[in-house]
């Protein structure tokens, strides 16, 4: 693989095309609008580490054709974004191009190959399977980060912990494509796994973050103090439940309490949820993929979900009152 376009140069955009780019070991480019594309025209890509500031010449574009064919394409823009994206980047998409979504909670392909689902698409995702279609499922390499970082200003990203990226195929088992995406991330300074279940993987990561981002988006809390508070804290480990009782339905078993899950964020210390982030920036919440993907699941699979129906009741009304997630119709 040699050309690797970033669409959507945000925090994690930005954090994976800078750290790709200042590697070299391929050719990067970004596919950005608005401010961030001229940031990116003018500074390059920027990256604040623990280290100091790494900064590379940037190839960006607002126009897919400019770019043409790559050989892998990493769409990180937010959930809400993304059905539009999908139209726009067919011209960077040749019949051996991969696309690796890096982007937060159940993806649009998630359902296809669980039996339980017969392959019919998440309408809270993908109505109309437009994105589907734009992006046929043989392109697609699934990807879970593991990473906190936050947009100082437009093209320019702070890195806070963590270089986490795991990936695999959907339909699970390994490849000698993924192998060749791992080893370019490997070789950029990333920590990769190359998984044979990268479903699990996402829906792992989802279950601990179903609760903790619109919890806080609403509350304004951080999420120590999410965690301390008892009530709270046993709000969510119901909701947990209800989604570890709908993984079992669907292959992604999770051998662990919600308590013992939230020991290990509760090491994190005290942070800002990226749904928090995205509140206090007036940016659309992605509430669709973390929570409304979840409770269809449920009762697609006959799964009670009082909890679950309760965390994005609140958050929607909470969203919707405040402009950043679309009222009815």
């Amino acid at each position: 693989m040699k050309k690797v376009c970033i669409v959507g140069a945000g925090a994690i955009g930005g954090f994976l095309g800078a750290k790709l780019a200042a590697a070299g070991h391929v050719e990067v480019s970004a596919l950005a609008r608005g401010d961030t594309f001229d940031a990116l025209r003018l500074h390059g890509w920027r990256l604040s580490t623990e280290a100091g500031l790494v900064q590379v010449p940037a190839l960006a574009s607002n126009n897919a054709t400019e770019l043409g064919p790559q050989d892998l394409v990493i769409i990180a823009v937010k959930g809400p974004a993304l059905a539009q994206v999908a139209q726009q980047i067919g011209p960077l998409l040749s019949s051996g191009t991969a696309v690796l979504p890096a982007m937060n909670g159940v993806p649009w392909w998630f359902s296809d190959g669980i039996p339980a689902l017969r392959g019919h698409p998440l309408e809270s995702i993908d109505p109309g399977s437009s994105i589907a279609r734009a992006i046929p499922q043989h392109h697609v390499v699934g990807a879970v980060v593991h990473a906190s970082t936050s947009s100082r200003e437009p093209g320019w990203v702070s890195h806070k912990m963590g270089q986490g990226l795991i990936i695999g195929e959907p339909g699970g088992g390994q490849s000698q494509r993924a192998q060749r995406i791992a080893d370019i991330l490997l070789a950029a300074g990333f920590d990769v796994t190359h998984s044979s279940s990268i479903r699990h993987d996402i829906w792992y990561k989802l279950w601990g973050n179903m609760t903790m981002n619109p919890v806080s988006a609403i509350t304004g809390a951080t999420i120590d103090r999410v965690l301390t508070d008892p009530l709270v804290r046993g709000f969510c480990s119901a909701a947990m439940t209800e989604a570890s009782q709908i993984g079992a339905r669907i292959g992604c078993v999770i051998d662990q309490s919600p308590e013992d899950r939230h020991v290990v964020t509760a090491k994190l210390g005290v942070f800002k949820s990226s749904m928090l982030q995205d509140v206090e920036a007036g940016r659309a919440i992605e509430l669709d993929t973390i929570v409304a993907a979840v409770r269809e699941l449920g009762h697609r699979l006959g799964v009670a979900t009082p909890n679950i129906d309760a965390l994005l009741g609140l958050t929607r009304l909470f969203g919707r009152v405040h402009g950043l997630y679309p009222e009815v119709g």
